[in-house]
């Protein structure tokens, strides 16, 4: 009920009380406890549901489990169990290597009581996963704080990360490729002026996206696509094609459509992007294919703002008008979208007597 409306203001307790119990008197403090009761079991579910998805956290766990209560017979079947599942992993992002660090851990501790003393260790593997899942993790929150800091000056104190970069001056990690992604993202981030550390991050995300989870190669393609912006704003008209480029990708491989469903400003950008390169029968073609991919609460008003946006590069500024009409207004960047394109429209039309009045209505709203 709450999914299909967004609330659950229209479930009486009373009615559910009689579903569940017919004709017997309700009472408040046992449906109160029964509402507690079920909140507990859906949040253990919800969890659970998580812990089924992540097979490498189950095979560490049951090494653990099996180590603990010594049951010997089971030692070699989840041994090689955690191995092969590890073994056939393709997502290889940080988290991976932590899972790794648990495995080794539980398996050293496994193996310290039943093999020889005098045998070697996996200590070398243990300290190793840690490290790869360390440095990898540090500098996607490193790489997230300097995106942060483009928009926002915050300052933040964060230990070891000037000897984490000069670590990696040296030591390239090429056989870890999250590291390597995310130490390319850092050199694109603080030297900008250098754009073959730009395509050689986009080299490498092309090759090893896949290792992500779809959250970060999003999170890690956008640092890109705010390189190209960024170059875009100085005036380096080659990177309009790059962008452009980038999002047909990311469409193309789903990564910016999760559940199926693309953000109403990936979508703008997408038909901006396109339009700016004179692609005109591509942007329309577009958004009557991925419109319906739109969430349905934003559909609308992003078609009708975008078709709009498709007929002002046209110079059809009849059918602009009509699109707009359809625009509701609440959503301030649709507003000032909307504004701009009617400013640009009467001027074209010489329709100065609208065009100052509009002018007069838009310089109050800016200042409200």
């Amino acid at each position: 009920h709450i999914n299909k409306n967004g609330k659950a203001g229209a479930l009486i307790k009373e009615n559910i009380w009689k579903s569940l119990f017919g004709k017997e008197s309700y009472s408040d403090v046992r449906f109160r406890k029964l509402g507690s009761d079920l909140l507990k079991l859906v949040e253990g579910f919800l969890a659970q549901e998580i812990y089924d998805c992540n097979i490498l956290q189950q095979g560490s766990n049951l090494i653990g489990a099996v180590s603990n209560k010594k049951i010997d017979k089971l030692y070699s079947s989840s041994l090689r169990n955690a191995q092969l599942i590890s073994e056939q992993q393709q997502q290889k992002s940080a988290n991976y290597y932590y899972y790794k660090y648990l495995i080794e851990k539980n398996y050293f501790e496994l193996s310290d009581v039943e093999l020889k003393r005098s045998e070697k260790s996996n200590v070398e593997s243990i300290i190793n996963n840690l490290d790869y899942f360390y440095l990898a993790e540090k500098l996607r929150w490193y790489t997230s704080v300097l995106s942060r800091k483009q928009l926002v000056s915050h300052e933040y104190q964060l230990l070891f990360i000037d000897e984490i970069i000069s670590h990696l001056s040296k030591y390239k990690y090429e056989e870890i490729p999250v590291i390597k992604i995310y130490h390319q993202t850092y050199l694109t981030q603080i030297d900008s002026e250098n754009e073959d550390y730009y395509f050689k991050l986009k080299d490498t995300l092309n090759r090893y996206w896949h290792i992500l989870t779809l959250k970060e190669a999003e999170d890690t393609y956008f640092n890109l696509l705010n390189y190209c912006i960024k170059k875009l704003n100085h005036g380096s008209e080659i990177f309009l094609k790059e962008f452009f480029d980038l999002y047909k990708m990311l469409l193309d491989k789903e990564i910016i459509l999760p559940n199926g469903e693309l953000n109403p400003w990936n979508f703008k950008n997408v038909v901006m992007a396109s339009l700016r390169l004179g692609e005109y029968s591509w942007t329309e073609k577009f958004i009557n294919e991925y419109k319906d991919k739109l969430p349905t609460e934003f559909r609308n008003n992003a078609v009708s703002y975008n078709l709009g946006l498709v007929y002002f590069y046209q110079k059809k500024f009849d059918k602009v008008k009509e699109q707009l009409r359809e625009v509701e207004y609440e959503d301030i960047s649709y507003n000032l979208g909307s504004k701009s394109m009617l400013i640009a429209i009467y001027y074209e039309q010489d329709d100065f007597e609208a065009l100052l009045s509009l002018c007069d209505t838009f310089k109050t709203y800016l200042n409200r």
